[in-house]
């Protein structure tokens, strides 16, 4: 990892402000239901080296998402990029958000480059053995995914925008909603209850709400407290008032 380049000269970066967004979404919401989640990683736009026998060769997903291995490389400190052989795990789902410029290569509809250089079609089916693979166009908000069966990948049923990932016990889904204050169809990912994953920020605001409602019963239990001994006190003055001990009522 200390050798291998992290990023190459000249090398274009994210396509706009979609990508990193989609990603951060995605990798927030990224909790495998069998798995602890110090051992679960994720990334966006990272180099994925994965021939151990030209080491330069990599891919480099939109997002992908790994169960199995400690968060943190070595467990002390943040990637520069995931080496499949020295992490001895392939990433167990990889996403792609589809763009022009990249649609054929995504999909395995281009051959080889001219040296040889597979395709991340190629590398995900065959050589990393990745089960998951999903591509996702936000123009026509539509996402395809495929299984990795014996034969390569095969193309599942999506269902009402939403896929079960029977391994990681965790779904996929597009989601309505506003994420950084830009409402629109986002790719998230759910549980088995069928609710979405709840992201820092949005778990963080509903223990706020909760807090709120929580203190809210308190003042009108007080209130009704308070209220339920003026009514019993202006009772015990009338008594008094009428000569009648409101001990022997």
């Amino acid at each position: 990892m200390y050798d291998l380049p992290s990023e190459e000269v000249g090398e274009p970066g994210l396509p706009d402000q979609f990508h990193p967004l989609q990603a951060e979404l995605l990798r927030l919401t990224f909790r495998p239901g069998n798995y602890d989640p110090e051992q679960v990683f994720s990334a966006m736009d990272l180099n994925v080296y994965y021939d151990e026998n030209q080491t330069r060769r990599y891919k480099r997903p939109d997002w992908f998402g790994v169960a199995g291995i400690p968060r943190l490389y070595e467990n002390r400190e943040l990637r520069l990029s995931y080496v499949v052989w020295q992490e001895g795990v392939s990433p167990s789902v990889v996403v792609e958000l589809l763009s022009p410029s990249t649609q054929a290569q995504d999909l395995g509809q281009v051959e080889d480059e001219p040296d040889g250089t597979p395709t991340k079609w190629a590398v995900y089916e065959q050589i990393l053995r990745i089960p998951y693979y999903v591509v996702y166009d936000r123009t026509l908000e539509h996402f395809r995914a495929f299984h990795l069966e014996s034969s390569g990948y095969v193309e599942v049923e999506v269902i009402d925008d939403r896929l079960w990932l029977e391994e990681l016990q965790l779904g996929l889904g597009l989601w309505q909603g506003s994420y950084e204050n830009v409402n629109r169809l986002w790719l998230r990912f759910y549980e088995g209850s069928g609710d979405w994953i709840p992201t820092p920020a949005e778990r963080a605001e509903r223990e706020r709400q909760a807090r709120e409602a929580a203190e809210q019963r308190e003042e009108q239990e007080r209130q009704a407290r308070e209220a339920a001994e003026q009514r019993a006190e202006r009772f015990r003055r009338l008594l008094l008032e009428n000569g009648i001990n409101p001990h022997e009522v």
